[in-house]
């Protein structure tokens, strides 16, 4: 007579005996519930010292040994006339600049408001120190930063951060920031670009007539330019550059 084959469930009913007793010859079961007890932590108690703020006159300052023995410089009632004019002259530029409507000097345009400032550069003579600037997009639009020739600054210019101002063929004066380490001016040429309208391709000459001030010649890209009675008398021609 042939024996019927076990069920499914028993089995299976087999199978998780047999598990039982491997799981508890190895002690599964009490390792099982020992990771379930969550261990006991006690808070610490650390004494927290209060902090102790130093009084100003108990703090010993580190200075160099070379000033250690000299008084301490007292800056109450210094003036500061370059800072507030370094400082005035910036304004906040936005994030989103309008460039759209930008004109771009033809390449025979610029050469020639070149060739025009070249002749007028000949004619105001060797006395004072001169240079021709071509403008650039960057001149007149968006950054407004200019860059004056290397050579010419560490020549002529001063040696440290100075106010140089810009005087126009009409004399009227605008207050610039120079940046010999950069050299160029920052501050203050925005306003003397945009009082004069200054296009991409416009040439200037700039006439050193002393330490920190330019008289300004503007050579219009477009073909009018603007010399009014330009070296008819020696009336315009101010007193030599002084040593720097």
């Amino acid at each position: 007579m042939v024996k019927a084959k076990p069920s499914y469930e028993e089995c299976r009913l087999k199978r998780v005996e047999e598990n039982k007793k491997r799981m508890e010859a190895l002690n599964l079961p009490m390792l099982c519930q020992a990771l379930r007890k969550k261990p006991s932590i006690e808070p610490s108690h650390k004494q927290v010292k209060p902090r102790t703020v130093k009084k100003q006159e108990d703090v010993v300052l580190r200075r160099s040994s070379r000033v250690a023995n000299k008084p301490a410089p007292v800056y109450n009632g210094v003036s500061l006339p370059f800072l507030y004019l370094y400082i005035s002259t910036f304004e906040p530029i936005s994030s989103k600049r309008d460039l759209s409507n930008r004109v771009y000097a033809s390449d025979e345009a610029r050469a020639r408001a070149v060739e025009k400032a070249v002749k007028l550069e000949a004619r105001l003579g060797p006395e004072h120190p001169t240079f021709i600037k071509p403008m650039l997009q960057s001149h007149v639009t968006g950054g407004f930063w200019l860059g004056l020739p290397g050579y010419f600054c560490r020549r002529n210019l001063p040696k440290r951060d100075e106010a140089i101002t810009l005087i126009d063929e009409d004399g009227d004066e605008y207050p610039t920031v120079y940046l010999p380490r950069k050299t160029g001016l920052s501050g203050g040429w925005k306003a003397f670009a945009v009082a004069h309208g200054l296009v991409d391709g416009d040439a200037l000459v700039f006439q050193l007539i002393r330490n920190t001030a330019f008289k300004v010649y503007i050579i219009r890209v477009n073909g009018s330019d603007q010399m009014k009675n330009l070296l008819n008398s020696k009336s315009q021609i101010s007193e030599p550059v002084q040593s720097i």
